[in-house]
């Protein structure tokens, strides 16, 4: 049985939230959080929708494969989003992404609050990571132009984790190894392991922790 309400949820994100605290703990090697001042001009923004519902007694999230064509991250795992339009707000762009890429109606969707923000140094992109809620799982339609494979994300597996797992990964820079949870025979890493690390560390015990 699921083990946590969207109220529950919703309370939780009107605290005080990980934030970095979290997000070094699957950052990549390298890789910096703080924006840097020379970049500060360059700085571009997106919004990304971690989706909860319920299925067979679990909660789960969604996570999207990208298109090997895309532009950004190419091949990698992310959570349903884009970059932010001129006179769009964060979570119109968290909502109006998830539906372009897997068919999820933003009528159907609570938000229940927002992450921390974080800033992804390899693309300059700041993303504002948005939580919202769905009764059920949805009807999914998968956008097959910007991804190629639909991934459900175990909330309550890997919540249970205790410890960082590590693998070799090919990166634009070259050979990295990184933190990453490992998904339905994927790697998902970077960013999106940064954002899902921080949201399970918002449920409280157990703490996921690097080896020592």
């Amino acid at each position: 049985m699921y083990f946590f309400t969207p109220e529950h949820i919703r309370s939780l994100l009107k605290s005080v939230l990980p934030g970095a605290f979290a997000h070094k703990k699957m950052i990549p090697p390298g890789r910096e959080l703080a924006v840097p001042v020379d970049d500060i001009n360059s700085v571009r923004y997106s919004s990304v929708l971690l989706l909860l519902f319920p299925f067979d007694e679990q909660i789960y999230t969604c996570l999207i494969k990208r298109n090997e064509a895309m532009k950004n991250h190419p091949g990698q795992v992310s959570l349903p989003g884009g970059r932010i339009e001129d006179g769009e707000s964060p979570e119109l762009t968290a909502l109006r992404e998830a539906q372009e890429e897997v068919g999820i109606s933003p009528d159907d969707v609570c938000i229940l609050g927002r992450l921390s923000e974080l800033y992804v140094q390899i693309s300059q992109y700041t993303i504002f990571p948005f939580v919202g809620w769905m009764d059920q799982k949805p009807e999914f339609i998968l956008n097959r132009a910007e991804a190629e494979k639909l991934i459900l994300f175990p909330i309550q597996k890997f919540h249970k984790l205790r410890e960082v797992k590590y693998t070799l990964m090919e990166t634009s820079i070259g050979i990295l190894k990184v933190p990453y949870f490992p998904c339905e025979g994927e790697i998902v890493w970077g960013a999106t392991a940064m954002i899902l690390t921080e949201f399970l560390e918002l449920l409280g015990e157990p703490k996921l922790s690097s080896p020592a």
